[in-house]
């Protein structure tokens, strides 16, 4: 029987600036934003890389894009969620949710730190943050200091001083703790403590979770201090 291949075969989707980002957004997840090059992106969506250059100018515009998908989805995870039970809790829940989103795009918070301009989507969930403070009673100025406060707690993320992989690593090493000990006292005693003797600490090392809602309360604590007086 005679077969029109034409008639018969899938049609191609249309390549997209969307569909561009969205792949890149999933080899981010897959492979790291590291592996992410305009010729692994152009070979998974089946197509020549100078395709791309009629979506995307360049890596740069490419890591452009990706927060841009990002804070999208942080947007419509925020969008839904009540608001009506007091500033702490509104802007807690908002921040916590966006970080859920983050932590479904580890690569992320790297990216946002190499940007040098704020993409639109951003300054609307800035914006959000604001509208919370402000309903919460906030002056403008209050508002201002606050943002600064939370820098980028504010969407979910912060960076840590230590990274948990990292710093527990020789832990069970006597040498090496010995040597922390003799040149970093303060440090060694810290480890110590919460890694052998603290019945209550999350991690072997440290919980990263744990740690940024713990800077986030300790911060929503103290402006509704300020606020109120």
């Amino acid at each position: 029987m005679w077969i029109d291949e034409e008639t018969d075969a899938q049609p191609r989707v249309p390549l997209s600036k969307r569909r561009v980002l969205r792949t890149a957004v999933a080899i981010a997840d897959e492979a790291g934003v590291e592996a992410l090059t305009m010729r692994r992106l152009a070979s998974e969506l089946g197509v020549e890389p100078m395709s791309l250059y009629h979506h995307v100018a360049n890596k740069e515009a490419i890591l452009d894009g990706l927060i841009e998908v990002i804070v999208g989805e942080i947007l419509e995870a925020v969008g839904g969620l009540p608001g009506d039970d007091g500033w702490q809790a509104a802007l807690r829940r908002r921040i916590l949710t966006a970080r859920e989103v983050l932590l479904r795009h580890r690569w992320a918070p790297a990216v946002f730190q190499t940007r040098k301009e704020i993409a639109a989507p951003l300054i609307a969930y800035y914006d959000g943050v604001l509208g919370i403070l402000r309903s919460g009673g906030f002056s403008w100025d209050l508002a201002h200091h606050a943002i600064h406060a939370l820098g980028s707690r504010a969407i979910g993320f912060a960076m840590e001083l230590f990274q948990p992989d990292d710093a527990g690593s020789g832990d069970d090493d006597p040498e090496m703790m010995a040597m922390m000990a003799q040149q970093f006292p303060n440090i060694a005693g810290m480890m110590a403590s919460i890694v052998h003797d603290d019945p209550d600490t999350t991690l072997s090392w440290c919980d990263d979770q744990s740690e940024f809602e713990f800077g986030l309360d300790l911060l929503l604590e103290g402006l509704e201090r300020r606020r109120s007086s």
